[in-house]
C-alpha cells in the first residue's frame, strides 16, 4: 500500500474498511512489511481493518490496532471475510481490498458484488 493507493473517493458518512491480506514473498522484511501496512492503515484513517490469513495477517491487524485503527477484524480465509463484511457493511461505506496476489482476496470482492467466484 503505497500514498497513491490512499486516493480513493469516500461517500459521504461511510466509513473506510481495508481488507488486508498477506503479502507474500517478501522473506526477511516480511514482518516488517505488513507492520508498516498497519501503520499506514491508521495514517490514512481507516475505520475498519480486516485482516485475511495467517500470522501475518494478525501481525498486520495488531499493529494497526496499536496505531489507532479503531475497529480490527482477524478471518483466516476469504469466505470468511466476505460473509463478515455482508454482515456489517453499511450504505456509504468504502472498502478497499489488498494483497498478494496468491491471496486471492478478489474473490471477496466478487463475493460483495455478486459475482462469480473464480480462483487463479
Amino acid at each position: 500500500m503505497t500514498e497513491a493507493d490512499g486516493d480513493t473517493t469516500q461517500a459521504a458518512g461511510g466509513r473506510k474498511i481495508a481488507v488486508l491480506g498477506e503479502m507474500l514473498e517478501l522473506g526477511d522484511q516480511a514482518v516488517e512489511a505488513h507492520h508498516e501496512v498497519g501503520r499506514m492503515a491508521a495514517e490514512y484513517g481507516i475505520d475498519l481493518v480486516v485482516a485475511v490469513g495467517g500470522d501475518l495477517a494478525k501481525q498486520l491487524a495488531l499493529v494497526a490496532g496499536a496505531a489507532g485503527v479503531p475497529d480490527i477484524a482477524m478471518v483466516g480465509d476469504n469466505q470468511t471475510a466476505a460473509a463478515y463484511l455482508h454482515s456489517i457493511l453499511q450504505p456509504g461505506d468504502t472498502v478497499l481490498v489488498k494483497a498478494s496476489r496468491g491471496g486471492q482476496l478478489w474473490q471477496i470482492a466478487q463475493a460483495l458484488t455478486g459475482q462469480p467466484i473464480t480462483g487463479l
